[in-house]
């Protein structure tokens, strides 16, 4: 699908060649993709299918190839655009991630992918494990951002606005602090550059079995986003984008605007 609800350098203004894979390697219980992340909706294709896909992509106008939660595919992604590449596909390809992956295995990626839209989602391991099911997201996320850094920035962007190369990172600010939203932004700044590309979101919405859940059973409180908001500040992180939606709209992309 042309995709319009990525950040605005992502979707520009035909959008990104969407292509959602189903399940994903986290199990988070506020999950709003939850269907295709958990459920396993979705279709089988063979690569050649999946090949033909990326091209079809690219003929409708798209920018790029954005793959979602690719991480447990990948062999298969591979293979596609062993197929794809030779026929022409040539738009840059975005590897959309949550941002739990090894970073042998994105060293494998250099030369590959040339946008990395990556979350970090958590500053603490424990909430990582109460809310997303796996026990140590912070080592391997900020791993993994490392190498994505050390691949893709600094960031280039054409005369269209539309990113060519680099490293954005997505935040999703959850209800009462539990994020880490401090940690993540000090990593960042300290281990990474105050010149990163940072997508803050604020369109955190109780999805799947946040309900049960007293630490995430609601939406974000507009104090709780202007907080999130001092804190990029305080670490000079200005590069990016931010969300004003408070979650009242679904996808990352609407009533996002630079910082």
């Amino acid at each position: 699908m042309a995709h319009h609800g990525e950040e605005p350098p992502i979707s520009g203004a035909k959008g990104s060649g969407t292509i959602f894979f189903s399940h994903c390697n986290l199990g988070c219980l506020y999950c709003q993709n939850y269907e295709f992340s958990q459920m396993g909706a979705g279709k089988e294709y063979t690569f050649e299918q999946l090949a033909a896909i990326m091209l079809e992509l690219q003929g409708l106008g798209c920018h790029n190839i954005n793959l979602v939660t690719p991480t447990h595919v990948l062999p298969q992604i591979l293979k596609s655009l062993e197929l794809a590449i030779p026929q022409g596909l040539k738009i840059p390809l975005v590897y959309n991630t949550s941002g739990y992956e090894l970073a042998e295995i994105i060293k494998l990626l250099d030369g590959i992918v040339d946008v990395y839209l990556a979350d970090s989602r958590y500053g603490d391991n424990l909430i990582a494990k109460e809310l997303s099911q796996v026990c140590d997201y912070v080592e391997f996320n900020q791993g993994a951002l490392k190498e994505m850094y050390k691949q893709a920035e600094p960031a280039e962007f054409a005369d269209d606005g539309l990113i060519r190369r680099g490293l954005i990172i997505r935040h999703l600010v959850l209800p009462n602090q539990v994020c880490a939203t401090e940690k993540i932004m000090k990593f960042i700044a300290e281990e990474l550059s105050g010149d990163i590309y940072i997508s803050l979101m604020s369109q955190y919405l109780p999805y799947h079995k946040a309900s049960g859940n007293p630490k995430i059973n609601r939406r974000l409180k507009a104090a709780e986003y202007e907080e999130a908001k001092q804190i990029l500040e305080r670490n000079h992180l200005l590069n990016g984008w931010i969300q004003e939606s408070y979650g009242q709209e679904r996808f990352a992309g609407v009533n996002i605007k630079p910082a």
